[in-house]
């Protein structure tokens, strides 16, 4: 994991070498490309994004649902570029963008279990499909997130395993570094897995995918992130997933 970072930082110097003289667009994007490098390589799962507001918590009292989403962009988005994060309900928005499933996994414990949910939904994968931090096996992102549904079960948390949301090439191109039959094969993976183990299988994709098996353009601002339509579309459907969880941990 280190390595990867290393070489994210040796790729973003080499770049700066390259870059023309005097070219000040190019300098601020080394800059910035350099900062990133360097913040991934202090902590490249990226604990200090919500050390703070997690210490802050105090155990829920018995009658508080707290629901946490551990996530990636299309969490960390969530209330705030767009939509709202279900007003109201003690729901906790974990996520943080770019990240991938070992990222996730390393910061499940503080940014999850230390927050005493009831349940978890999880929603990652999409970020690993496209090598974010580095090739991974369809094999390797199943693993992981069983790693993180196991630890949320030997906890008593009650786990829901959210599906990708398709990609589209109608906005910008996104098939390409995520490959639609990656896709849809996780997702069957993840199905198949949630229903094995004791887990809600939370099904955003089929509610998200046009006649083309593409995202619906109307519910995406890029062909991978939804809109405000999107959210309004994904919303009830955390909602009843969750409902399911909290009705079978009382059984």
């Amino acid at each position: 994991m280190r390595s990867i970072a290393l070489i994210s930082l040796l790729s973003a110097v080499a770049f700066a070498q390259a870059a023309p003289p005097n070219a000040a667009d190019d300098a601020v994007k080394v800059r910035t490309a350099l900062e990133r490098a360097q913040a991934t390589l202090r902590d490249w799962p990226n604990l200090a994004r919500y050390r703070e507001d997690n210490s802050k918590f105090t155990a829920p009292a018995a009658e508080e649902l707290r629901v946490v989403f551990m996530g990636d962009s299309i969490t960390d988005a969530w209330g705030r570029k767009y939509s709202q994060f279900f007003p109201g309900k003690p729901y906790v928005n974990r996520g943080i963008s770019g990240q991938t499933t070992p990222q996730m996994l390393i910061r499940f414990r503080p940014d999850v279990l230390a927050l005493k949910p009831k349940v978890v939904v999880i929603l990652a994968g999409t970020n690993d499909i496209a090598g974010n931090t580095g090739p991974m096996s369809l094999g390797e992102i199943e693993g992981n997130l069983m790693s993180m549904a196991e630890l949320a079960r030997a906890n008593g948390v009650r786990v829901v395993m959210a599906s990708l949301l398709p990609v589209c090439d109608y906005i910008r191109p996104q098939t390409e570094r995520r490959p639609p039959d990656q896709i849809v094969a996780l997702n069957k993976w993840i199905r198949e897995y949630a229903t094995t183990h004791g887990a809600v299988y939370l099904d955003y994709y089929s509610a998200t995918i046009d006649d083309q098996k593409m995202f619906k353009k109307e519910l995406t601002y890029d062909g991978l992130h939804p809109n405000d339509a999107g959210y309004a579309v994904m919303a009830p459907l955390a909602e009843k997933a969750i409902a399911q969880a909290l009705a079978e941990k009382q059984q």
